[in-house]
């Protein structure tokens, strides 16, 4: 009887236990190697090939988080060093990074930079790595030399950040400047309006276009991150559901997210966590999440994690008490038929339109009620949630994109979308963010009945 008990115990412990486990399963962190940041800026100058082109590092932290590099500064660098400055010249393919000079304190409390690494050239592939004060006489020595096209290549359009993409950045930046005392000049103007002081009889041209074509074709570097960004996400979104019930709070859910992508290398959300119950689903960006779940409603949970630089985007749609409703059942499925049909309809050489009529022809031949919902394209997905690139244009090998069909009630008090992220294949897409349940049944048995 003991031996039993025992054994019980032991069983009891290691289901416990198996979501951990499974959390834990994926390995070390990737890390681009150097020669991924070689082969970018070669590639830039390729595209560029005169003049020069200059990309500003992040200069401090966003308040009470990590520090994280602007993103074309890092595409092209590797390197998470603050103020600093890259300057390429593409005939040249000379690459050469300032920063700036540290005290004592500045290093006891952050950290030496890489003026102070040494075989930091060798280290990073740059051709020189100086102080920052040697910036303004390096660019005149290199523009006043004859030889050399007189035009500077910067970010003319807006920056991107880990959630918003150049236009969301430049409506926030609309919507900051509503109020009067808000409406100074974004940083990356005023950096260009200081360049064209000191230099003013040079051509300014922005070198954005160039850089986001580079961006939204994936290396297999760049792949194997987000396959294994995808993998831990779902997993977060999965531990999520397993723990949901009547009486939990919207934020707890978040808590078991967090902690499943934290614990696997990311540095944290790749947006503000939505985890929306009842009302709160109809809500496109809910994210207080301070809500208590009720029985019989539906839980919308939008998450991603930031890995390695890397974006993640899923959103699924459950019932709390484990069962859908009759009525939640069928907004789902109809839902999720969208979905596939888009799925299944991206490949090279698709448009947003053959999408579209795509998933028409198929709700037309299950007989389904489609109820407006169109199908399409939505995002682009890099180092940006919505990442940057061309819209309208037809599906290339290599580019990364979600899927996110929904319907809301707000009447009814519920909501339900269904989102996976997916990179498009040589015949078609591989969706990275699969191992997140969404068929009716195996949510309901993930879930179960409470």
């Amino acid at each position: 009887m003991i031996k039993t008990n025992r054994v019980i115990l032991l069983l009891t412990m290691l289901l416990l236990l198996l979501p951990v486990f499974l959390i834990s399963n994926y390995g070390q962190r990737t890390v681009l190697p150097m020669e991924e940041f070689i082969k970018r800026r070669a590639a830039l100058a390729d595209q560029v090939k005169e003049g020069l082109i200059v990309l500003f590092a992040n200069a401090d932290n966003s308040p009470g988080l990590r520090f994280r590099q602007d993103n074309d500064f890092y595409y092209f660098t590797g390197i998470e060093d603050k103020n600093a400055i890259l300057a390429i010249l593409p005939a040249t393919r000379q690459a050469v990074l300032f920063l700036p000079h540290q005290t004592r304190k500045e290093a006891a409390y952050e950290g030496k930079n890489l003026l102070d690494e040494p075989n930091a050239k060798e280290k990073t592939g740059l051709t020189d790595i100086v102080g920052l004060d040697f910036f303004n006489e390096a660019l005149a020595r290199w523009l006043g030399n004859e030889k050399n096209q007189r035009t500077i290549y910067v970010r003319l359009s807006a920056p991107d950040t880990v959630e918003n993409n150049r236009g969301d950045t430049l409506i926030m930046h609309a919507r900051r400047c509503r109020n009067p005392y808000n409406d100074q000049i974004m940083l990356d103007h005023y950096r260009v309006q200081k360049l064209k002081e000191q230099y003013p009889a040079f051509t300014f041209k922005d070198i954005t276009p160039i850089i986001d074509s580079l961006r939204v074709i994936k290396s297999p570097a760049e792949i194997e991150i987000l396959r294994r960004n995808g993998k831990i996400s779902a997993e977060a979104v999965k531990q999520a559901m397993r723990v949901s019930g009547p009486g939990v709070y919207e934020y707890e859910l978040e808590a078991e997210a967090l902690h499943v992508i934290t614990k696997n290398g990311a540095r944290g959300t790749a947006f503000p966590t939505i985890v929306g119950s009842g009302p709160n689903s109809c809500i496109m960006h809910y994210a207080d999440n301070n809500r208590a779940i009720n029985p019989n409603e539906v839980v919308l949970m939008d998450f991603g994690a930031d890995l390695d630089y890397y974006c993640m985007d899923i959103t699924r749609t459950w019932p709390a008490s484990g069962k859908f409703t009759p009525e939640q059942r069928e907004i789902y499925q109809t839902v999720l038929e969208v979905q596939k049909a888009c799925i299944a309809a991206y490949r090279p050489g698709v448009t947003e339109e053959d999408v579209r009529k795509y998933a028409a022809e198929t709700m037309k031949k299950k007989n389904l009620d489609p109820r407006g919902l169109k199908g399409g394209i939505h995002h682009y997905l890099d180092m940006c949630t919505h990442g940057v690139g061309p819209r309208d244009v037809p599906l290339k090998e290599g580019m990364v994109f979600t899927i996110e069909p929904a319907l809301y009630f707000p009447e009814k008090n519920f909501g339900v979308r269904i989102e996976d992220t997916v990179l498009i294949t040589k015949n078609g897409c591989e969706v990275l963010t699969k191992d997140a349940p969404k068929e009716i049944a195996e949510i309901e048995t993930l879930v179960k009945e409470k």
